[in-house]
């Protein structure tokens, strides 16, 4: 028997994503089970890019799912549904599910007259973490609920606008495109400064005149980046170009707040080499990752393109920048110049820093199924098979001894070289049609310490039982679900356990099982 066998026997090792026992046909007709409230919610909420279709479910459907979860839980467990909306909006980076949600929370608690749990004010202020949030919030509840707040969530919107609502967040969020501006925010919210922050209510004021008066509107004099801006906008149109290629034109953009986006603009004209080289060392790793094709086109220089690789793989903009891996192989895939590539594969190997080595054998099974074909969201350019196919490789390249394995109807291995790139590998798995998990399950399995699932669990009908089936009881079967779909394509309990997602952040949980600890949510 191998030690990590005899580990896992010391408990009763539960996972936090759990069957109720009830049957619930996959949409392939296969064996499935259905999930208790809490972990179909929660597999629901990191899967789900609001409004976006899957192969299975519409984008509607799965909205009116969600929001419905969310409602009944707000009211019945509301402590936990509070947890996870926050978790949501932090760890998992899951923008706007966690404000919708937090919003259904809201009303649902409302109409139920329910005062116990956290508070409402509470929830709201938790989901938000970016200056243009509190005008997404207000802007889903008006067109879902009607133009009158509530005191919870004008409460809630004020305690995040006092925290968010900054000199360099205005010049960048506040714009005529946005159906609630930072001073329609204020009107509605009446948000009060923050008394530790005493030019804050300049900027208050400085909003609200931008919004009513913009003719007569006048940067402030406490904010020092509003009042560079003033002076920069000052500058004709005619010397404006001037500005970039003179001494310090680098930095006199970076003080005035001046983003990429709002260069062009500014110059009346082209983004050609100068403006860009002139904004890249005031840009953020991802802004510099979306724009390497730009950069190509308008052909900066290579001490530039030094500046931009060294940043975007740098090990701390990485943490930083808290993005899905699959954001730089999207990057990775549409850079026209090689220059990009290895910069790209580094940031890659760096986002997936929190895949923890496996000791044993493990048995990694990657879904090539046709519904993983399905894209991320209606603006990524990537899909579940690839985002699988990425974990996949990532686990076995870390892990002491590993069988990769791709399958659909079919089922091949997948070979690779320790020390390999994760996106070498990629290159090596296909689209195999059908999901038949359980034969590619019992086709593969031989002894291994452990079995991991990357799929949609959406698996078809098969003479061998559930997925899991084939594996011994003892031995551990994880699977990370990255679609938010209804039915289990096993059930869950002792060393059988789920994980949603497509952060890196649930294959930690794998090492704490494995240790004797049960596996709970993550944001207890």
């Amino acid at each position: 028997m191998s030690r990590l066998n005899r580990k896992a026997d010391k408990a009763a090792l539960r996972s936090a994503v759990r069957t109720n026992g009830r049957s619930l046909p996959t949409h392939q007709g296969g064996i499935g089970f259905e999930r208790d409230a809490r972990s179909e919610l929660f597999l629901l909420a990191v899967a789900n890019f609001v409004s976006q279709q899957t192969f299975y479910e519409d984008g509607a459907g799965r909205d009116d799912r969600f929001r419905a979860l969310v409602r009944r839980l707000a009211v019945s467990d509301p402590e936990w549904t509070a947890g996870l909306l926050g978790w949501l909006r932090g760890d998992a980076n899951m923008r706007t599910a966690s404000l919708v949600g937090a919003a259904e929370y809201v009303k649902a608690r409302l109409d139920a007259g329910a005062t116990d749990g956290p508070a409402n004010r509470q929830v709201v202020a938790s989901v938000l973490r970016r200056p243009d949030e509190p005008g997404e919030f207000l802007g889903y509840w008006t067109q879902t609920y009607g133009r009158a707040v509530p005191q919870p969530v004008k409460r809630g919107i004020a305690d995040g606008v006092r925290r968010l609502y900054h000199g360099k967040a205005l010049l960048k969020y506040d714009t005529a495109a946005k159906g609630f501006r930072f001073g329609d925010v204020l009107n509605v919210v009446h948000a009060t400064p923050d008394p530790a922050r005493p030019w804050q209510g300049d900027l208050f004021r400085y909003a609200l005149d931008r919004r009513h008066h913009p003719r007569t509107a006048v940067a402030p004099a406490s904010v020092d980046v509003l009042v560079a801006h003033r002076e920069l906008m000052a500058v004709p149109v005619a010397e404006r170009r001037a500005v970039l290629t003179s001494a310090g034109g680098a930095e006199r953009l970076a003080a005035a707040g001046m983003t990429w986006e709002a260069l062009a603009g500014w110059l009346q004209g082209p983004m050609d080499k100068a403006a860009w080289e002139a904004v890249i060392p005031s840009m953020g790793a991802m802004a510099l990752v979306r724009n390497l094709r730009n950069f190509d086109e308008a052909g900066v220089s290579d001490e530039a393109a030094a500046r931009v690789a060294a940043k975007i793989s740098d090990p701390a903009e990485v943490a930083r920048s808290r993005q899905f891996p699959i954001r730089y192989l999207a990057a990775y895939r549409h850079a026209p110049s090689l220059r990009w590539a290895y910069p790209l594969e580094q940031a890659l190997g760096h986002s997936l820093a929190g895949v923890a080595p496996l000791t044993g054998r493990s048995l990694i099974l990657v879904d090539r199924s046709g519904s993983m074909w399905a894209p991320l969201s209606a603006r990524s350019q990537l899909n579940r098979a690839d985002a699988a196919a990425v974990f996949g490789a990532a686990l076995a390249l870390r892990a002491e001894r590993a069988d990769l394995v791709q399958f659909g109807t079919g089922s091949t291995d997948v070979m690779y070289r320790k020390g390999e790139s994760v996106l070498k590998v990629l290159e090596r798995f296909g689209d195999l049609g059908g999901t038949n998990t359980a034969e590619a399950v019992r086709r593969h399995f031989r002894g291994h310490d452990r079995v991991l699932i990357v799929t949609d669990e959406q698996a078809a009908y098969s003479r061998y039982g559930d997925a899991a089936r084939a594996v011994p009881a003892q031995v551990p079967v994880y699977t990370w679900n990255l679609a938010g779909y209804r039915a289990a394509h096993a059930p869950s309990g002792p060393h059988r356990h789920t994980f949603g997602g497509l952060s890196d952040a649930a294959f930690r949980m794998v090492s704490l099982l494995e240790a004797g600890r049960d596996a709970d949510w993550p944001w207890i």
